[in-house]
């Protein structure tokens, strides 16, 4: 490994979050814009490459550990069982490799789990100068505008870094000092292994500040160098539910700026949400109070909104999708979704096909040019190219015990009110009556009725509800008093 080459990246994890309040997950695990806070982390530490990556983990470590093992297959983990301070964590990360015969040669970034802007591009940027400037350890900083809680940086007066104070430890002076330390550094590896042992617990807290290693590093006469982030929120941190507010409208402005210099239309930022794996082609406009979730994925020239919900959910070139939930759904080029509809997961709709309004489907097909335009439910099905089903269908799908599926072939005509039992197949060109519950399969070309013939009871309401309205309506209206008719 080349002694310029990233070696390792260690995320500190292990903090117990304890102003987030939350008893169900540690502060790490709370979601914002699509991954976990620690996801972010990983994430942007994976753009380098690094020869180890491995994550300092703690409180609810269990966890922690298996969300990473489900997400971010082949990261480490290291415990820090008691969080005796930054520096402990980082010794414990090192320790933990070297138990697996992991030697580190070359640049060794340490970073923190709960700062979701950092991006890969800025730690590329720290690891860069901290090579080129043969620095013993590079600090990343940004000048912020309320830099309470943060450590301080102190320079010299040629610039150089000179140390930082934790802001329990920072005189009113030092305080006044704008410049922050994002807890994000470049170290060289056996620089820092070093300066670690030499680490002590003189502070308010009574721990290992990792930060307290510049201050050792300049001592034996290694250069300590900054890197200012061009932008501050690069290094902004989650302590409570209200910065982690805070941070989700600032990562979803970035990631609304960043569609939108693409070619995506975004009528109103405000109330418009994206997941950062959100992809889009040019032309896409997005509606007021969208939210697009997961791998949601938007073609050319689609339009999707206004309060739409996509989740996982391809949608296709010139499709209209409006006031809509799907999840796990594709919805093909030109097709038209809602208003009010749901496609569940496995729904796919093929070119200009169309689910209406009140319109639920779930693990169907529609083909190209299908319809199911009103107050329909659609479940287990595959709906041929050029069908139209009526309004205030449902295929029955479920027996109780097992899900059985409906194929209604191409251009079919399936009436108003049809319950389609399954398993059932209605072939290609039928019609099915209005009002059809249909239990057998339908040839094609056939017309499918299955519904009682009709009976008409004449005088029912005189007899039955008599001093009603009803009843007053129907001698109003010179009803026959008694007897009954059929008719077919």
């Amino acid at each position: 490994m080349s002694a310029n080459q990233t070696a390792a990246v260690i995320v500190l994890a292990a903090g117990g979050g304890t102003r987030m309040k939350s008893k169900a997950l540690p502060k790490v695990l709370h979601p914002i814009c699509g991954r976990t806070l620690v996801g972010h982390a990983v994430s942007a530490a994976q753009e380098l490459t690094p020869g180890q990556l491995v994550v300092v983990v703690g409180h609810m470590r269990e966890l922690v550990q298996q969300h990473l093992a489900d997400e971010y297959p082949g990261v480490r983990t290291a415990v820090q069982a008691e969080q005796n301070g930054t520096g402990h964590a980082v010794r414990t990360a090192l320790e933990a490799l070297a138990a697996d015969g992991v030697q580190l040669d070359g640049t060794v970034i340490v970073t923190t789990g709960d700062a979701p802007l950092l991006t890969g591009a800025t730690l590329a940027a720290l690891a860069e100068a901290h090579t080129t400037q043969g620095n013993g350890v590079t600090v990343l900083t940004a000048v912020v505008p309320d830099a309470a809680g943060y450590g301080r940086i102190l320079r010299e007066a040629d610039g150089q870094v000179a140390a930082i104070v934790e802001h329990k430890d920072a005189t009113d002076e030092q305080r006044a000092i704008a410049e922050i330390n994002s807890g994000v550094f470049a170290f060289d590896a056996k620089l820092l292994a070093e300066a670690l042992g030499r680490l002590g617990t003189d502070n308010v807290q009574g721990e290992e500040y990792l930060t307290d290693t510049l201050a050792i590093l300049r001592t034996a006469g290694h250069r300590v160098g900054a890197v200012v982030a061009a932008d501050y929120r690069d290094i902004v941190g989650i302590n409570d539910r209200v910065q982690l507010a805070e941070a989700r409208r600032m990562l979803n402005d970035r990631l609304l700026e960043r569609a939108m210099r693409a070619g995506v239309t975004v009528v109103d930022p405000a109330s418009t949400w994206f997941d950062v794996q959100v992809g889009y082609e040019p032309d896409a406009v997005v509606l007021p109070g969208t939210q697009l979730h997961g791998a949601t994925h938007l073609g050319e020239g689609c339009e999707v909104g206004p309060n739409t919900t996509l989740t996982d959910t391809l949608v296709g070139a010139g499709a209209h999708v409006s006031n809509t939930t799907a999840v796990g759904a594709e919805i093909g080029e030109l097709a038209s979704v809602g208003p009010y509809a749901y496609l569940r997961p496995g729904s796919r709709l093929a070119r200009k096909a169309k689910a209406g309004t009140y319109v639920e489907i779930k693990n169907s097909e529609l083909g190209e040019g299908a319809k199911v335009p009103h107050l329909s439910y659609i479940g287990d099905a595959t709906i041929g190219e050029g069908s139209n089903i009526g309004a205030a269908s449902v295929t029955v799908n479920y027996d109780g015990v097992n899900k059985h599926r409906t194929v209604i072939g191409a251009h079919c005509r399936t009436g108003s009110d049809n319950m389609f039992i399954a398993p059932v197949t209605v072939g290609d060109g039928a019609y099915t009556a209005a009002g059809s519950v249909v239990t057998n399969d339908v040839p094609a070309g056939a017309l499918g009725v299955a519904r009682a013939q009709q009976r008409n009871i004449a005088g029912w309401v005189a007899r039955k509800r008599p001093g009603t309205a009803s009843a007053q309506a129907a001698e109003a209206a010179g009803t026959p008093g008694t007897g009954e008719a059929g008719q077919a």
